[in-house]
C-alpha cells in the first residue's frame, strides 16, 4: 500500500449520506472504500448530511474529509437536493475525478462536464422497477438513466446482469465492480442473541420486492415445520402496512423476533454468523451488499431465484420463488441439506465478492479517469460558506 499523500489526486465522493454511515449498500462501500484510497495516496472529500452519518465510529479515519451540504429531508426529493448542493460545491471546489452514487444525480452530471470534472457513476440497480417508488419517482430515476448515460465518463455496475442491461437499453458499456464482504474473526462478534443455528434470519427493509410480506406469511409455518425461530431484522416507518403486518405475528407468534434496524455491525454479523439459515428476499437490483456480507460470515443461504441472486451464489445456496410455501419448502430444505454450504459460500465470497477486490477495482477506474494533474486542497478558492460545512 502507498502511504498518503498531501497533494495527491483529489476525489469527491457525491450521492451517499456521508461518511461514516450506517444507512445502506453505498454508505457501507464508501465506509471501506474511502480510507482505503486515502492509504494509496488519494484526497477523499465525501459529502453527505450530518445528521446522518457517525463521526464517533471507532472505525473513522480522520484523514477522509467530510463536506456537508443542505437540502430537504423527503423520500421524494432528498437524493436530488442534497445531490444539487453537493454538485454546486464541486464545482467550485473542483475535485481531480467524481465518484458518484446513484442515477438520480445524473441530472447534475452536465454541470460536472462543463467544469472540467470527470465522473465515474455507480449506477446502483434498476431503481425505476422498484414498487416503492410512485408513477413520478419512477420517471425521474428513468430521466436521471438517460442523463447519465449521455453525460458520464466512466460507469460502475455492480452486477453482470446490470451491465447486459445498460448495453441492451442505453448502449453503454462500463466496468463491473460488486460490493464485499467482511468475514469478521469470531472473537469480535457479539455474545449470541439466540443459539446458534436455532433460528431463520432475515435482514430487509420493509419493501415489497425484499419479499418481506411472503417472508412474514411464512415464518409461523416455518416454526412449526422446522421448530426454530424466525429473526427479521429491518424496519419501516411507524404505520407502514408491512411494520404493522410484522408487529401483529410477532404478537402472536413468541418464536418470531422483529429486532427493527441495526447498525452495529458485530451484533448483525453474529446473527449472520449463527443463523440456521438466512432468507435473502431481495428481487430488485444487482449484487446486493447484504447477500455478499452474509456470504463472507459462511451463512447457509436460501434466496429468492432472481438473475441477481443467482448470479453471485451460483450453486452454494438453495432457491426458493415468489410465495410464501416455497419459501418454507427451501428453509426446510437448507435446514436439513448435508452439505457444506455455508463454506462453499464464504469460499466464493472470499474469491470474487472480497473488498481488497472492490477497492482495487474502484481506484484503477478512478485512476485512469483522471485528465488533469492533482488539485490543491490549499489553494485559495470560493467557499459556499452560509449553506456548507466541511471538516
Amino acid at each position: 500500500m502507498a502511504g498518503g499523500t498531501a497533494r495527491g489526486p483529489l476525489v469527491g465522493i457525491i450521492g451517499t449520506r456521508g461518511y461514516p454511515s450506517y444507512y445502506g449498500g453505498f454508505e457501507t462501500a464508501i465506509r471501506r472504500l474511502a480510507p482505503d484510497l486515502v492509504r494509496e495516496g488519494w484526497r477523499v472529500r465525501v459529502y453527505g448530511r450530518r445528521s446522518a452519518v457517525r463521526p464517533d465510529d471507532p472505525n473513522h479515519d480522520p484523514r477522509v474529509s467530510s463536506t456537508y451540504t443542505p437540502g430537504l429531508d423527503s423520500r421524494a426529493l432528498s437524493t436530488l437536493t442534497y445531490g444539487l448542493t453537493s454538485v454546486l460545491h464541486a464545482l467550485i471546489r473542483k475535485p481531480d475525478v467524481a465518484l458518484v452514487m446513484n442515477v438520480a444525480n445524473g441530472f447534475w452530471l452536465p454541470l460536472l462536464k462543463l467544469r472540467g470534472v470527470p465522473t465515474v457513476v455507480n449506477v446502483d440497480g434498476i431503481e425505476w422497477e422498484r414498487d416503492k417508488w410512485s408513477p413520478l419517482g419512477k420517471a425521474v430515476f428513468r430521466w436521471g438513466a438517460r442523463f447519465t448515460a449521455r453525460f458520464a465518463d466512466e460507469l460502475v455496475f455492480d452486477a453482470q446482469a446490470i451491465g447486459d442491461y445498460w448495453r441492451t437499453h442505453f448502449g453503454r458499456d462500463g466496468t463491473f465492480i460488486p460490493y464485499g464482504g467482511d468475514p469478521h474473526d469470531e472473537e469480535n462478534l457479539r455474545v449470541p442473541e439466540f443459539a446458534p443455528g436455532t433460528y431463520v434470519l432475515a435482514v430487509a427493509r420493509f419493501v415489497p420486492e425484499n419479499s418481506v410480506g411472503i417472508f412474514l406469511e411464512a415464518a409461523p409455518e416455518i416454526v412449526a415445520r422446522c421448530d426454530v425461530d424466525v429473526v427479521l431484522v429491518g424496519s419501516a416507518p411507524p404505520g407502514d402496512p408491512l411494520a404493522v403486518k410484522a408487529a401483529s405475528i410477532a404478537a402472536q407468534n413468541p418464536r418470531v423476533h422483529v429486532l427493527g434496524h441495526i447498525s452495529d455491525d458485530s451484533r448483525l454479523f453474529s446473527l449472520w454468523r449463527r443463523a440456521g439459515v438466512y432468507f435473502h428476499g431481495h428481487t430488485v437490483g444487482g449484487t446486493n451488499p447484504a447477500l455478499v456480507q452474509a456470504m463472507a460470515l459462511g451463512s447457509r443461504i436460501v434466496a429468492r431465484r432472481t438473475v441477481y441472486n443467482v448470479e453471485v451464489l451460483d450453486d452454494t445456496a438453495l432457491f426458493c420463488e415468489a410465495d410464501p410455501q416455497s419459501v418454507v419448502e427451501a428453509v426446510a430444505l437448507a435446514l436439513a441439506d448435508t452439505r457444506p454450504l455455508g463454506e462453499l459460500a464464504r469460499a466464493r465470497a472470499a474469491r470474487e465478492y472480497s473488498w481488497e477486490l472492490v477497492n482495487t477495482r474502484y481506484e484503477n477506474l478512478l485512476r485512469r479517469s483522471l485528465r488533469r494533474p492533482a488539485s490543491d486542497l490549499t489553494e485559495p478558492g470560493l467557499e459556499l460558506k452560509a449553506s456548507v460545512e466541511t471538516h
